[in-house]
């Protein structure tokens, strides 16, 4: 009697599991996470020296800066046009990696899971896009970086019922970075570093060691 209802009970998870991974999308890669790190590093470093050499401007202090309105509008061409380069170089590796673990493992990448992940994500993406083009359009940059920093927490942490649950927390910490950075205005880029670079690095090793590394 005691070993029929193990194997109810394990019947029962298995379904369980299997209705889990019908639902949520799974194939997060961790490696994927750690290289978007690198590429946010990288394109800070990048940022950082070209405004320091071309136009000797600290934009790690940018609430002090004394520039007039034409180096601002062409430093903030240069940092929206990095920006990109990073973003669709992280989305790029997030889609190679992420197919191939989707591919190995018997799963689709484009499923009805992925669907609501990406809508999840975007309502909160878009409406702080949209915010930060209305605070630049005032001429309000400093704001840029908390409401980036919250409303991708936001997305992340929304988006996280369709994931692996462990993505809230990454979300859950660059929110509360992005509050940190409203209190220390001018301190942006620092905080982008930690949000976008450091907190990806570390989020995307601990995927790997916990997901990823027993079925390489």
């Amino acid at each position: 009697m005691e070993k029929q209802q193990n194997e109810y009970l394990n019947d029962l998870k298995e379904i369980r599991s299997l209705m889990e991974q019908s639902s949520k999308f799974i194939s997060l890669s961790g490696i994927s996470g750690i290289l978007a790190g690198i590429i946010a590093l990288l394109g800070a470093s990048f940022a950082y020296f070209y405004l320091r050499t071309e136009f000797n401007y600290d934009i790690f202090n940018i609430k002090n800066a004394q520039i007039s309105k034409d180096e601002y509008y062409r430093m903030l061409l240069v940092l929206i046009s990095d920006a990109i380069i990073v973003l669709t170089l992280s989305i790029s590796v997030f889609v190679v990696l992420s197919s191939r673990k989707a591919k190995k493992n018997g799963h689709s990448i484009w499923d009805n899971s992925v669907k609501q992940l990406l809508i999840n994500l975007f309502v909160p993406l878009a409406t702080g896009g949209i915010l930060c083009l209305i605070f630049i359009f005032h001429n309000l940059f400093v704001l840029v970086a908390p409401a980036t920093l919250i409303f991708y927490g936001l997305a992340l942490f929304n988006a996280s019922k369709f994931t692996l649950r462990d993505i809230k927390y990454l979300g859950l910490f660059e929110i509360l970075l992005g509050l940190a950075s409203s209190f220390f205005l001018g301190l942006g880029f620092l905080f982008w570093i930690i949000g976008f670079g450091l907190l990806h690095i570390v989020y995307g090793s601990i995927m790997y060691f916990k997901y990823d590394r027993n079925n390489s």
